[in-house]
């Protein structure tokens, strides 16, 4: 399988649940921490970590850790697979 199809389901994997949408809006403005990202949804932390590992083995987040604290950033460029596919 050619690796830009690899990437593509990726993307739309990690973009086909709503959790993971809303966490990617979320970080259209700006980072944010697992524990700011997590308290708008109602489910275990370790439940949503598994959201934001979907979305960062997609690449359309990446984190930092200081201390204890685990940091999110969008990687808006990860977007363009899907959108080349989809134009």
């Amino acid at each position: 399988m050619p690796e830009q199809t690899v990437e593509l389901d990726l993307v739309f994997r990690a973009l086909s649940d709503g959790t993971r949408r809303q966490v990617v809006e979320r970080l259209v403005v700006g980072s944010a921490s697992t524990s700011e990202l997590a308290r708008p949804f109602a489910m275990a932390l370790p439940s949503f970590t598994q959201h934001l590992d979907v979305l960062e083995r997609a690449g359309l987040v990446t984190s930092t850790k200081s201390g204890r604290v685990r940091t999110y950033e969008l990687v808006p460029t990860a977007l363009g697979v899907a959108d080349g596919w989809l134009a």
